[in-house]
């Protein structure tokens, strides 16, 4: 009978402590939180101050004693406004019938983005909005993405940008420091990120940027249809041409921020500068044969399929540094 009675009490003690690890392992784990954003306005992109204005509203689904909605967006430069009272005017968190707790917010305010222009007029931004909490680490709390519910307004206009996809990552923020307290071990902390990606119309590429560049190289290129003896009227077209070219370049450079390197758009006209020169070695050239009589026939047979070739390269060169570019 005591024997019976001790397997019993053995057996209960077993499914006892396994309740308990149970329970231990459950409030071991950090509180999760569901996060969606929906973004309603996005302008003011500034490349030169590295900043865009964004409107949106935010909201946090989760279960647990710790309230989640005390956050800070740790890119946010300028905070217009931060409305927790919702849609309904309370700012009390609202249960669902499931039992989860539900609050929503809308923010307005001013953001820092470190755009990277080496596509330039090719280039792709990610803008980033990222949020953490700074009261709880990432071993008490952590936001993860309610990426059902996530999206951008369909009617919201970018104004000479179009939307190439968003998304949401969670990740877990290390700092590396205890911020001069010693007695503060946390140091990461959960970081939620919303990304929306622009790029620029490839029309704006084609129509404002390369077809003037074109039609200059291809007035350049005339020199070389022109007899041999024509050598001024040769010579002024590379060289107006060489002119324009510059103060086109000039034009585009004064709207991007200073940086140190070259932009894809700097490259091909390096490429145009080149070609030009090129052009005018060669009616410099073709006057000195013509002045040793050569023949002038022959002089121009060769300066049009040097014409044909040249205006292949700098389009295949072109082709190629965009390839190229959108690899990076």
């Amino acid at each position: 009978m005591i024997t019976l009675f001790t397997r019993h009490f053995n057996k209960n003690l077993l499914c006892l402590m396994i309740v308990l690890g149970s329970w231990a392992a459950a409030l071991a784990q950090p509180q999760q939180v569901r996060t969606g954003v929906y973004m309603m306005n996005l302008y003011s992109l500034n490349v030169d101050e590295h900043s865009f204005y964004a409107d949106f509203y935010i909201w946090f689904k989760w279960r647990g004693r710790i309230d989640p909605t005390n956050i800070e967006f740790v890119n946010m430069i300028e905070k217009w406004s931060i409305d927790k009272a919702g849609f309904d005017g309370d700012s009390t968190p609202v249960t669902l019938k499931d039992g989860t707790k539900y609050k929503i917010m809308r923010i307005e305010g001013r953001f820092f983005h470190a755009f990277s222009m080496n596509t330039f007029p090719l280039d792709r931004h990610a803008l980033d909005i990222q949020l953490e909490n700074p009261d709880y680490p990432a071993d008490s709390l952590v936001y993860l993405p309610d990426t059902a519910s996530t999206g951008v307004r369909h009617t919201l206009d970018l104004g000479g940008w179009d939307q190439a996809g968003y998304r949401m990552e969670s990740r877990i923020h290390d700092y590396g420091t205890d911020f001069g307290n010693p007695q503060e071990n946390a140091r990461q902390y959960s970081n939620l990120t919303f990304l929306l990606t622009l790029v620029r119309p490839f029309s704006y590429f084609m129509l404002k940027m390369m077809l003037p560049l074109i039609i200059i190289l291809l007035v350049s290129l005339g020199a070389l249809l022109l007899h041999p003896i024509h050598t001024d009227t040769r010579s002024s077209l590379p060289i107006g041409g060489l002119l324009t070219t510059v103060f086109l370049q000039q034009s585009y450079s004064d709207a991007l921020p200073d940086s140190g390197y070259m932009v894809l758009m700097d490259k091909i006209y390096l490429l145009s500068y080149a070609l030009i020169s090129l052009i005018l070695l060669q009616v410099i050239r073709a006057g000195n044969q013509i002045m040793r009589e050569h023949s002038d026939r022959q002089i121009m047979h060769d300066e049009r399929r040097q014409a044909v070739l040249y205006f292949g390269i700098f389009l295949l060169s072109v082709v190629l540094l965009c390839l190229i570019s959108g690899g990076d």
